[in-house]
C-alpha cells in the first residue's frame, strides 16, 4: 500500500462526513501535517500521512505537539486501519 492510497480513503472519508481536505503546505514553516480536515461543526483536524511503517520525523513531531499545545486536534495515519479509527472518531 502507499501513502497516496491512505490519503485517498482520508479524503473519501472526510467526504463521506460532510467534510473537505485541503493540502496544507505553509512556506517559511517546515514539517506542518500534510492535510487539513475541515468538518460540520466548525471541527477542525490536521493529518500527517505517512507511508506504511513509517513514523513523523523529529522536526514534524515537535510541530505536531506545537499543535496540539494550541487546542488542535493532531493525527498520524500509516495504514488504512489508522484512516478507519480516525473517521469513525468523528463520525
Amino acid at each position: 500500500m502507499l501513502e497516496k492510497d491512505i490519503e485517498a480513503r482520508l479524503v473519501e472519508g472526510i467526504k463521506r462526513l460532510g467534510g473537505v481536505v485541503y493540502k496544507f503546505t505553509s512556506p517559511g514553516r517546515r514539517n506542518v501535517p500534510d492535510r487539513i480536515c475541515v468538518l460540520p461543526g466548525g471541527r477542525v483536524v490536521f493529518v500527517a500521512l505517512k507511508a506504511p511503517g513509517k513514523k513523523p520525523t523529529a522536526g514534524q513531531a515537535r510541530e505536531h505537539q506545537l499543535l496540539r499545545d494550541l487546542g488542535q486536534q493532531v493525527d498520524v495515519c500509516d495504514c488504512t486501519l489508522d484512516v478507519d479509527l480516525l473517521l469513525a472518531s468523528l463520525g
